[in-house]
Parts: C-alpha cells; sequence; structure tokens
C-alpha cells in the first residue's frame, strides 16, 4: 500500500486510551479519524463498521462459536474495551490490522461503529502487527498458526532487504528471520518451521490437521510430498479408511522423494494395522458433521457424543433393572 502520510509518533497508554467528548456519532467519529491522522497523532475514535475491511489473506478463523457468543455478550453489556487498530486504504476506509473478531461481534450485537486507533503502517509493518496480536490468542488452530508464521515471515525478509537509516541490520539468514518471527510466539525457530511447511499441504489434508485427524507429526512429513503424491495419499486414506501414524507418513515420504511411489504402494502402507486401531473406533468426519452445527469444533462434537452415550448407558442400566 502506498504510503499516505508521515509517521504517526505514538502518545502515552493514557492518550491512547481517551477520547475528545462523550460519544462521536458516525460521521464524527470518521471526521475525527482523518483530522487525527492529518496531524500525526494517534487517539481512539469511533469508525462506522461499514468504513472497516477485512485484512487481505487474513489467517484467522472468525467463527460463530461459543467464544464468539460470549464476546457478543460482553460487548452488549460493557461495550468494547480494547478498540481495534486499522490503517487507511488509498481506496477509501479503513483495513482491519487487529480486532477482527470485535469487529464481527460488534456487528452482531448490532452496534454502527467500534472504537479504532488509526495507525499509518506500510504492508511489512501491518503484516507483523496483525500476527503478533493475534497468537497471543489461548486457542489457535494448526492451519492458523502456519499461515500467520508464513505471512510474518515472507515480511520479516521483505523488511531486512530495505533496510533504513535508523534499521541498518539486515537479516541475512533464514535461521535469524526464523528467531524474528518466534520472538512473540511460543513456539522455537524450528517449530516455527515445521508449522510453515504445513502451508505446502493440500486444504483437504491441512483440514484434517485442524479436525485432529492427522496428528502435526505426520502432516509435517507429508507436507513433503507434491500435489499429486497427496492426491496419491488421500485415495489411499480413503482406501483404507484411516490416516497416516507417523512412521506411516515418514516411510511414504521416505519411498516418495528417494524413488517415487505408486499408489498400489501408498495403500499396502496406509492398509498396515496401527497398534493403537485395535482399541479405536473412527467415524469420518464428513458423516458426523450432518448431525451437529456447522459452528461445532470437534471437542463440542465429541463431548456431547460422550453425553448422549452416557443417556443411554443409564436407559440400559435403568431397563436392566425393571
Amino acid at each position: 500500500m502506498q504510503k499516505l502520510r508521515g509517521n504517526i509518533q505514538l502518545t502515552s497508554y493514557d492518550d491512547i486510551f481517551k477520547t475528545d467528548g462523550d460519544g462521536l456519532n458516525n460521521s464524527q467519529g470518521d471526521d475525527k479519524a482523518k483530522e487525527q491522522f492529518d496531524k500525526g497523532g494517534e487517539q481512539v475514535v469511533d469508525i462506522s463498521i461499514s468504513d472497516l475491511h477485512p485484512f487481505k489473506n487474513h489467517p484467522f478463523k472468525v467463527l460463530d462459536d461459543e467464544e464468539m457468543a460470549k464476546t457478543v455478550d460482553s460487548i452488549k453489556e460493557f461495550g468494547v474495551l480494547t478498540p481495534a487498530i486499522v490503517r487507511p486504504r488509498s481506496e477509501g476506509g479503513y483495513e482491519i490490522v487487529s480486532g477482527h473478531r470485535r469487529c464481527h461481534a460488534s456487528e452482531i450485537a448490532g452496534k454502527e461503529t467500534i472504537p479504532c486507533i488509526v495507525r499509518d503502517l506500510d504492508d511489512d509493518a501491518a503484516t507483523i502487527l496483525m500476527v503478533d496480536a493475534n497468537l497471543q490468542r489461548e486457542s489457535l488452530l494448526p492451519s492458523e498458526k502456519a499461515w500467520a508464521y508464513k505471512m510474518k515471515l515472507d515480511a520479516v525478509r521483505r523488511k531486512a532487504g530495505r533496510p533504513t537509516k535508523e534499521n541498518s541490520c539486515q537479516i541475512g539468514t533464514n535461521y535469524r528471520a526464523d528467531h524474528v518471527v518466534a520472538k512473540n510466539s511460543e513456539d522455537s525457530p524450528r517449530q516455527v518451521q515445521r508449522y510453515i511447511s504445513l502451508t505446502n499441504l493440500l486444504p483437504e489434508i491441512l483440514d484434517m490437521v485442524d479436525n485432529k485427524q492427522i496428528g502435526f507429526n505426520p502432516a509435517v512429513e507429508i507436507s513433503f510430498l507434491d500435489e499429486a503424491q497427496q492426491r496419491q495419499l488421500l485415495e489411499a486414506m480413503d482406501f483404507s479408511q484411516s490416516t497416516p501414524s507417523l512412521s506411516q507418513a515418514q516411510r511414504i515420504k521416505k519411498q516418495a522423494l528417494e524413488e517415487g511411489i505408486t499408489q498400489e504402494a501408498m495403500n499396502v502402507i496406509m492398509s498396515e494395522e496401527k497398534k493403537s486401531d485395535v482399541d479405536r473406533v473412527t467415524i469420518k468426519n464428513d458423516i458426523l458433521r450432518k448431525y451437529f452445527p456447522k459452528s461445532y469444533t470437534p471437542k463440542q462434537m465429541e463431548d456431547t457424543i460422550v453425553k448422549l452415550l452416557d443417556q443411554w448407558q443409564k436407559k440400559r442400566m435403568h431397563e436392566k433393572h425393571l
């Protein structure tokens, strides 16, 4: 995005979280944001939700789940306590850098505006801020982490390639870039790279990782297969009605990369009985989804199934004693 104006100077914490006047209407809030931006300062201003647009290729999912419902209830009662961070768009309006869930919840709650801090950020600075802000969430899907880390790594590398007078030290190696990406996260640089490798997975397979049908470690091994080989693996999983263990994924990867692998060979590996399969019953996700709302997570589906089985067992025990 083309830089619109000079850098905005950060104000103190107290200055950031104060407003001028007791409530601004939509047009006043937008005018106040533009005025404040022109002056080169930062304040919290109310901006119309209709003028806010999601961050391009935002990797974090905004779901209408139980947590969203709690956020909506909180906003109805207390309002938005933490302002969103946005940046002006050259085509008009503002792009959300941090606050997509708050914005969505505010819209559900019937709000017309949301408090925002307007910042002048280039694409890479905005990407880094967006990722760092969302990585603080307690629960993240593997796909969210994977794409977020990749976006931040790419941004860090681009920024390192155009040093300024104030920051002339470039990041010369992937290792150092990995450290920058991992700095504000709970993962090591090595683990960051393993997450990023998941972005090479087919969407269907990455969804299975999110749904805990495929473990993280096997998924990392599978990510080294090319698209055609991953398609073969999907057929082999369907043929065997199972997902790969770490050992199976490692052997499939080794054979695929060293000498190539046929569909038949992949079917044979995937048809092996795993030790864990002896005491495990697997129900395919597309079968379960018919009986649950789209917003349900795998954990919510599991909890519901267990409750229903408990009720069924109690009923059987009652009938047995009649």
